[in-house]
């Protein structure tokens, strides 16, 4: 937990005092709430919409929404939809054209002006899976302009972790469950005897503005102490880890591996795991003109390296396989992301592992990865 800024408690009314605070500067506020069955993000009117008392039970291809005993807000994992759901929508028009009688082409903006979005308990991992997106969407020499300007709306409330999921292993890839920068205000949960409370931390100038205009419960320390023990027992509880090895010469190394038609003999190449990633970033254009010829529009939607279509240049695709997609994903994922961006594209959030219908759990590929790499070939082949 880093101590940054100005440090509060509040309670639930407090709670509740912080989005009708946000509601009325003109956000839209984003949170979890409980629909069909799982925890999932949908814009907030009051914090009464909260998953007060629910949970989560996850495990390879498992997803269970399960009652507690208490009434904790926050206590479960991330759901089926991360963060860039908002940031970088599924789909979007960057731009339409307009042929008129006389010739004349007139081209228009086709982003609708971006919202100032709250998003309230994120958490840490998808917290670092923002600041990821942002050096891919916004730090290169191309910029994608509605993520950038969503972004630079966007006002951010972690939700620090104190009981993590069956597939979490954000402790392995550095990424929590403690939240370190990036976020405007950073809540850690705590219900006690003495009742159900959050500390409060700010990390910007604009978080310190919203907390000034909030009713605050007048102690602190030994909120702040019971928060600190919650946030380093969930990191003692990780449900999973990866191996603690150069991920990226691990993967470098084993893209010959005989374990990738294990993983593609039973792998869909349903794209499952791409739409709950919080870092997958690729999409795709397409235009679409109307019978006339004179009215045409981009439209960019959300695309999938498991796709056969993903990586079709003339004459078919680089990578028609199961093997090669899936190859293509993880060794990205976890190595060649480094060659691009400076950084893993994983934060250890485990929803690939939950999400994905056949339960392919990335944390054991990587081990069998490291233990082949390990046992000589002729070992192998027997």
């Amino acid at each position: 937990m880093a101590a940054t800024g100005t440090m509060a408690v509040l309670d639930r009314a407090g709670l509740d005092a912080l989005v009708a605070a946000l509601v009325a500067d003109g956000r839209t506020v984003v949170g979890p709430t409980v629909h069909d069955g799982a925890i999932v993000l949908a814009e907030l009117s009051g914090a009464g919409q909260l998953p007060y008392g629910r949970a989560v039970e996850l495990d390879a291809g498992r997803y269970r929404l399960v009652r507690r005993d208490d009434e904790a807000a926050f206590v479960h994992t991330g759901g089926p939809q991360p963060c860039k759901a908002f940031l970088h929508p599924e789909r979007e028009k960057p731009w339409s054209a307009e042929r008129a009688a006389g010739g004349t082409l007139t081209v228009r903006e086709g982003r609708a002006e971006a919202p100032s979005y709250a998003l309230l308990g994120v958490r840490p991992c998808d917290l670092r899976a923002i600041a990821v997106q942002n050096r891919v969407l916004t730090s290169g020499h191309y910029t994608d302009s509605g993520y950038r300007e969503r972004r630079r709306g966007a006002f951010l409330i972690v939700a620090e972790c104190t009981e993590p999921g069956g597939t979490c292993f954000c402790v392995s890839m550095g990424s929590g469950p403690a939240a370190d920068d990036g976020y405007d205000l950073a809540l850690t949960e705590v219900v006690s005897a003495a009742g159900h409370r959050f500390l409060v931390r700010t990390g910007s100038d604009e978080g310190e503005r919203i907390l000034a205009r909030l009713p605050r419960l007048p102690s602190v320390t030994g909120t702040a102490a019971l928060a600190t023990a919650a946030v380093r027992r969930a990191a003692e509880r990780m449900g999973r880890a990866l191996p603690p090895v150069d991920l990226r010469a691990l993967m470098g190394a084993s893209l010959a591996a005989d374990r990738w038609d294990d993983v593609a003999a039973y792998c869909l190449t349903c794209g499952n795991c791409t739409l709950v990633c919080p870092t997958c970033f690729c999409t795709t254009s397409e235009e679409a003109t109307d019978l006339t010829g004179d009215r045409t529009e981009r439209r960019q939607r959300w695309d999938s390296s498991f796709a056969v279509a993903f990586s079709y240049v003339h004459g078919g695709p680089v990578r028609a396989s199961a093997r090669s997609r899936c190859r293509q994903w993880l060794a990205h994922e976890l190595s060649t992301w480094h060659d691009q961006f400076g950084s893993s594209g994983c934060v250890g959030c485990g929803r690939r592992i939950a999400w994905c219908p056949d339960g392919i759990d990335i944390t054991e590929e990587v081990a069998a990865f490291r233990a082949e790499l390990s046992t000589p070939r002729e070992e192998t082949r027997q």
